[in-house]
């Protein structure tokens, strides 16, 4: 293959069309308004991550987009369909990949990824798609008998089957030790090189950090925050401190003064960081005080996150948007 040609499609295609096109999107239930005029937009070889407390409503958005869930209004576009009008369409172009799934776990590895292959008019061959989410040592293993992080692979290998363009990761790590986390992300690190659209859920800050090219974050049915994860918030620009350490007798220069913590670290809030770390190391190494634990310190995205929703950042999980509507 061409590796220049596959680059300048795939840069063709994010010029043409995003994969995801959402305006206005609302959806009620009785008197709850579980989306309330939602905007968002997602690239075409994006890695998307949506986050919010529950009840925020992205269940029910990521519902919409699927195709399982009517909207009450607003215009919605996924790979260039109604996923309200054109789902027959659009169903072999996504996969889905839930909390939990529901295979027969006396078959392989093999055997079930070939069985859901068989469903798509060009699937995506079984072999290739065992090696991409790295399952090829179980590959003749029985379902029950691989352990949690290997079935998560599974569940991707089969959202794979069809070798859709766009898939939807429903809290893709839930319940997985760190070890576990950790290859279920290399996995859709993979997703991405192959050109593939991700859209993920999740309640993990560094999960979001690690995968996405783009945040947003919902609250109340709304989009409240959307950038990449280190200008969310201006993290990249907002909130800087630097602490240290100093002797109780060490004096600071004015412009460098500041109460000391319970801890006694002495914080500083630079209007300028550069200059600020400048004039700092330039008095340590003059007078001969050492800085001891010098950091420098940002917002975190969780920061920003409780910043933007009043809400702690791993929560239950589950979104309590209405009744689930996709197939479990």
């Amino acid at each position: 293959m061409d590796t220049t040609a596959g680059l300048e499609g795939l840069r063709a295609q994010r010029a043409a069309a995003p994969a995801i096109a959402v305006a206005g999107l609302r959806k009620s239930y009785g008197d709850v308004a579980a989306v309330a005029g939602l905007d968002l937009e997602i690239q075409v070889g994006e890695i998307f991550a949506l986050l919010g407390p529950n009840g925020a409503g992205k269940t029910t958005t990521v519902e919409i987009l699927e195709g399982y869930r009517q909207r009450d209004g607003g215009e919605v576009a996924v790979l260039g369909h109604d996923p309200g009008r054109g789902r027959k369409q659009l169903k072999p172009r996504i996969g889905i990949v839930l909390q939990s799934t529901g295979v027969d776990r006396y078959l392989t590895v093999a055997e079930t990824i070939a069985m859901y292959a068989g469903y798509y008019p060009h699937p995506r061959p079984v072999g290739e798609i065992i090696e991409l989410v790295g399952l090829a040592a179980k590959r003749d293993s029985r379902v029950l008998k691989l352990s949690g992080g290997q079935q998560r692979r599974l569940d991707v290998a089969i959202a794979l089957a069809g070798d859709p363009d766009l898939l939807f990761l429903d809290e893709p790590t839930t319940g997985f030790d760190p070890s576990a986390r950790r290859e279920a992300w290399e996995v859709v690190k993979n997703l991405a090189a192959l050109g593939k659209t991700v859209l993920l859920t999740t309640h993990y800050m560094d999960e979001a950090q690690y995968l996405a090219d783009r945040v947003a974050v919902m609250a109340a049915g709304r989009i409240v925050a959307t950038g990449t994860p280190d200008q969310l918030g201006n993290r990249h620009t907002g909130g800087v401190r630097i602490r240290f350490r100093v002797p109780e007798e060490a004096v600071l220069p004015a412009d460098l003064s500041s109460e000391r913590s319970a801890q006694g670290f002495v914080e500083l809030v630079p209007q300028d960081l550069i200059s600020t770390l400048h004039s700092l190391t330039g008095w340590s190494i003059e007078s001969g005080i050492g800085l001891g634990e010098l950091e420098i310190i940002r917002k975190s995205l969780e920061d920003v996150y409780l910043e933007l929703t009043g809400e702690p950042a791993a929560l239950d999980e589950g979104d309590l948007d209405g009744p689930a509507a996709r197939p479990r």
